[in-house]
C-alpha cells in the first residue's frame, strides 16, 4: 500500500513543499527536515532528458534523512520519462511526480509543464506509461486549466483522464496559467485563485487523493483546506518564512509533545545540525552560501531576524567563509522576543 492510499484509507492528511526551480535543491530540503518530520518533500523539476544525458549524481543523489522525498520530472516524451525513472529508481525516492504546471517560456519550448494541459489524451498517456516501469507512486501536478480554457469544462476531464491513466494522486494549483504575456512569477499572483472548483474535484473524487496548491501562505489557511482536501502544498511561504515548517508535525498529528518542534525550544540543536551539514558540504567542495541561502527566512517575524539575514547574505558569500557565520547569525536572534507579530504564528 502507497503512502497516497494509506492517507484514503486512515483520513491522515499530507502537507508537501512544493517543488520549486532554483531553491529545493538538496541543501533546501535538508533544512526543511530539521523542521518537519512529516512534510514530503519535492525536488526542484528535473527535465528527463537531464537525467538521461547529464550528471546523474548531482542531479539525483540526496541525503537518507530528506525521505519522504518526491522526484518531479518535467517531459512529454514517454520513452525519455520512463527511462529517467528506470535511472533514478536506484536513488530511493518515494514518489515521481509529472509537471503539468510549469508556465515558463523555456518550458514550453520543451513541450512540457503547463501547456501539456491542453493534451490530457497525451498525458494520460505518459501516466500509464511511467506507472508501469515506477516502483513508487506516480503523480501529476496540474494547473486549473490555461489560457482561454474555462477550468469548470476542462478540469474535470483532466482528472477523469489521469484517474483512468492509474495516477497515485493529483495535486492542483488552483489558478490558471497565462503561457503568453505573464512571467512565471506573475503566474503565481495574477490568475484568480479559485479553490471551490478544487475543492469540488475533491467532493467528486471521494475514492481518489487530491491535493491543492496555489495561495496558501499559513498553516492556519493549510488547515482550512484540509477540512475538506487530501493534501495540501505550500511554495513560496514555506521558503520565505521557513520558520512556519516547525508547526507542520504538529498540525498533522495532533500536537504530541514529543513530535513538535518550534524554533524557540530547539533552536541550539537546529544551529548545530546546519553546522555540522555546512562543514561536510564544504568539506566536499561546496561553498558556505549553497547551504544557508535556503536559511535566510527561518527566523521572520523574530527580534533580530534582519541581522540574521544581513549575517548570512553578506558573509556567507564571501570566499573562505566557514560555518562560525552560522553561528553568529543565530546569536543574533532573540527568540524570547518579536519583531512583527508573535512567535507561534511564525511557528503554526
Amino acid at each position: 500500500m502507497t503512502f497516497y492510499e494509506t492517507a484514503l484509507e486512515t483520513g491522515q492528511k499530507i502537507f508537501a513543499v512544493a517543488p520549486m526551480i532554483d531553491w529545493t535543491d538538496r541543501h533546501c530540503r535538508f533544512l526543511h527536515r530539521q523542521l518537519s518530520s512529516d512534510a514530503l518533500l519535492y525536488t526542484e523539476m528535473v527535465v528527463a532528458d537531464a537525467i538521461i544525458h547529464g550528471p546523474r549524481e548531482r542531479l539525483l543523489s540526496f541525503s537518507a534523512q530528506e525521505h519522504p522525498v518526491a522526484l518531479q520530472l518535467g517531459g512529454s516524451d514517454a520513452g525519455k520519462l520512463c527511462e529517467a525513472i528506470r535511472i533514478a529508481s536506484d536513488y530511493g525516492y518515494d514518489e515521481i511526480g509529472l509537471n503539468v504546471g510549469c508556465p515558463s517560456d523555456r518550458v514550453q519550448s520543451g513541450t512540457f509543464g503547463a501547456c501539456l494541459m491542453r493534451e490530457p489524451a497525451h498525458v494520460a498517456d505518459l501516466v500509464s506509461a511511467m506507472k508501469k516501469v515506477s516502483p513508487v507512486p506516480v503523480t501529476v501536478k496540474c494547473r486549473i486549466g490555461i489560457d482561454d480554457q474555462e477550468p469548470r469544462d476542462v478540469l474535470p476531464d483532466f482528472l477523469a483522464r489521469m484517474i483512468g491513466a492509474g495516477a497515485d494522486a493529483i495535486w492542483i494549483h488552483a489558478r490558471k496559467a497565462w503561457l503568453q504575456g505573464l512571467s512565471p512569477k506573475e503566474n503565481r499572483e495574477i490568475p484568480p485563485l479559485d479553490y471551490d472548483l478544487v475543492h469540488r474535484m475533491k467532493r467528486e473524487n471521494p475514492n481518489v487523493f487530491v491535493g491543492i496548491n496555489g495561495g496558501i501562505s499559513t498553516l492556519e489557511q493549510a488547515e482550512g483546506h484540509l477540512s475538506v482536501m487530501d493534501g495540501v502544498m505550500l511554495g513560496r511561504a514555506a521558503y520565505q518564512n521557513t520558520g512556519l515548517l516547525a508547526g507542520v508535525d504538529a498540525m498533522l498529528d495532533g500536537s504530541s509533545p514529543a513530535r513538535t518542534r518550534t524554533l524557540e525550544t530547539d533552536w541550539t540543536g537546529l544551529r548545530d545540525t546546519m553546522i555540522a551539514y555546512a562543514d561536510e558540504v564544504i568539506a566536499s567542495g561546496g561553498r558556505l552560501h549553497h547551504v544557508t541561502r535556503h536559511m535566510v527566512g527561518l527566523f521572520q517575524g523574530y527580534a533580530g531576524a534582519r541581522r540574521f539575514r544581513q549575517i548570512l547574505s553578506s558573509e556567507a558569500t564571501k570566499p573562505g567563509a566557514g560555518t562560525e557565520i552560522i553561528t553568529a547569525a543565530f546569536a543574533a536572534v532573540n527568540l524570547s522576543g518579536n519583531a512583527e507579530c508573535e512567535p507561534e504564528r511564525i511557528a503554526g
